[in-house]
């Protein structure tokens, strides 16, 4: 009589490993309205009076984000419909 074969059983674990465990925080990217902040070494009390993020603002106000209390100070203009105007302009 012949003997049987072992074969060897892998227990597979079934489900994600990762399951339960807490999601690590990712971290936040800068805009790129903080970063010409930081590139003209500028404080919060001191982007008003800057004529360069100034101009900066006035180029970029419908493309990125600028804060809605310096665009009052310096009393530039956005456009609130962009849907049209975007695609537009990329075709």
């Amino acid at each position: 009589m012949a003997i049987p074969a072992v074969v060897a059983v892998v227990h597979r674990e079934r489900g994600n490993p990762s399951w339960g465990r807490p999601i690590p925080r990712s971290l936040a990217l800068a805009t790129e309205f903080e970063t010409q902040v930081k590139h003209l070494h500028l404080t919060a009390e001191t982007y008003v009076y800057s004529a360069e993020l100034h101009s900066w603002c006035d180029r970029n106000r419908n493309r990125v984000y600028v804060p809605e209390w310096l665009l009052k100070a310096w009393h530039i203009p956005v456009d609130p419909d962009l849907s049209g105007k975007a695609l537009l302009r990329r075709t």
